[in-house]
């Protein structure tokens, strides 16, 4: 025999030999859950598909590596990988798809009621917007965290701005973002949000019955949910201090690990709920309207709120 023909017939040797060790070794696998199954499953065998006869040897060994292609479902199959390899709890890319935008707000009506978005003229709005987000995931490191919102002016609501600021989170593809507004005193959310809103946070710490999914609205943007402020709002202050409030917010925010909270409150000068709502956030961010505001102001609000949680300030325009 020349060296080729030798060379070939090992080859086909080696490659005989791998063929019949895989399918041995598949067959063993598959009789073992098999087994088990029997076993722990259906106690005997009756009614289980027997071999027809005159089978050849392959039918029989296709019947025997597929014990379940009839109508029995293969459940320990699956109970057997649960065992090997633990469950996903959570799984971020399924979790955001999920998130409900029925009503998309067109760009025209994104710029209609001044919330930004990606491609905007007036980039450097967008940019600032961007940079607060950098600041404040900096300072909070890599776990997800609640920001609270509240304008240093006497009547202005701050909700715009804290719109924007969740949506600056929910541009971001990997997270999403909560705006729980806490204001009762001011319907500005209502123009923000493409579907109708109702019940919030304070008819959800004063009725029990309710759910938290009964107060989460979708935003008309990807990736951004609402929280209306509810309709119980000569309440708030007693609400707001309830156990109930703070059980609805670490529910908020520990239900995903991708998801931000922003929590618009009152304003710091003119209202108490905002020094008790304080307490539910990490971080504090306060808009100023221009020239309304004297430093010697903005300095008193922050001592008064507590110096460890301040973040920074919007200046309005």
């Amino acid at each position: 025999m020349d060296n080729n023909k030798l060379y070939n017939a090992l080859l086909k040797t080696q490659e005989r030999q791998r063929a019949e060790h895989a399918a041995q070794g598949h067959t063993d696998r598959t009789d073992e859950v098999s087994a088990r199954h029997r076993e722990s499953d259906y106690p005997s065998d009756e009614g289980a598909a027997q071999p027809f006869h005159g089978e050849t040897g392959q039918e029989k060994n296709f019947r025997r590596e597929r014990p379940f292609a009839g109508s029995r479902p293969n459940w320990t199959m699956v109970e057997s990988e649960h065992e090997t390899h633990s469950p996903s709890l959570y799984d971020s890319s399924i979790s955001l798809e999920l998130i409900n935008n029925p009503r998309p707000w067109s760009v025209d009506q994104l710029r209609e009621r001044k919330i930004i978005f990606p491609g905007m003229a007036n980039k450097a709005i967008l940019d600032a917007f961007r940079e607060v987000r950098i600041k404040l995931r900096d300072r909070a490191g890599a776990s997800n965290f609640s920001v609270m919102v509240s304008s240093m002016g006497k009547e202005d609501d701050s909700v715009l701005t804290a719109f924007n600021l969740a949506a600056t989170f929910a541009m971001d593809a990997q997270t999403s973002a909560l705006l729980v507004d806490c204001n009762p005193w001011h319907d500005g959310l209502e123009n923000l949000v493409s579907s109708p809103i109702s019940l919030g946070v304070t008819d959800f710490v004063a009725d029990k019955s309710l759910d938290v999914k009964d107060i989460i609205y979708p935003s008309g943007l990807d990736r951004l949910s609402v929280v209306p402020a509810g309709t119980q709002a000569t309440s708030a202050v007693e609400l707001y201090s309830a156990v109930r409030m703070r059980d609805l917010i670490r529910e908020l925010k520990g239900r995903y690990p991708d998801r931000f909270l922003i929590i618009n409150a009152p304003p710091v000068r003119a209202s108490t709920e905002a020094h008790i709502l304080v307490r539910y956030a990490n971080q504090v961010v306060l808009s100023v309207p221009f020239g309304e505001v004297t430093p010697e102001e903005i300095v008193s609000s922050v001592e008064m709120l507590g110096s460890e949680k301040f973040s920074g300030l919007i200046f309005q325009q």
